[in-house]
């Protein structure tokens, strides 16, 4: 199964996350932990990509043919707990 191929949604909003960037692996259980997707660009800048979303496993409800349906709440962009990295070039 390709997982890169497939579109995140988040069910909550029904936003759309982008596609898979990167999967976490616990090292010690070799394990997946969650997946990673870019952060939201900014209509000015499309070339700047935001901070990227970690994702965790038991927050994915479906992988599905298309898409991987996950539930993310979130408030403020900043207070979200889910923010890895934030990328300001």
């Amino acid at each position: 199964m390709e997982l890169r191929c497939k579109e995140v949604v988040n069910v909550v909003d029904g936003r759309r996350l982008g596609h898979i960037i990167d999967v976490a692996l616990n090292l010690s259980t070799g394990c997946v932990t969650g997946i990673v997707v870019p952060g939201e660009k900014s209509f000015w800048n499309v070339f700047k990509s935001g901070a990227e979303f970690f994702i965790p496993l038991n927050q994915i409800i479906k992988i599905g043919e298309d898409a991987i349906l996950v539930q993310i709440y979130g408030g403020e962009p900043n207070q979200n707990p889910y923010i890895l990295s934030d990328k300001k070039n």
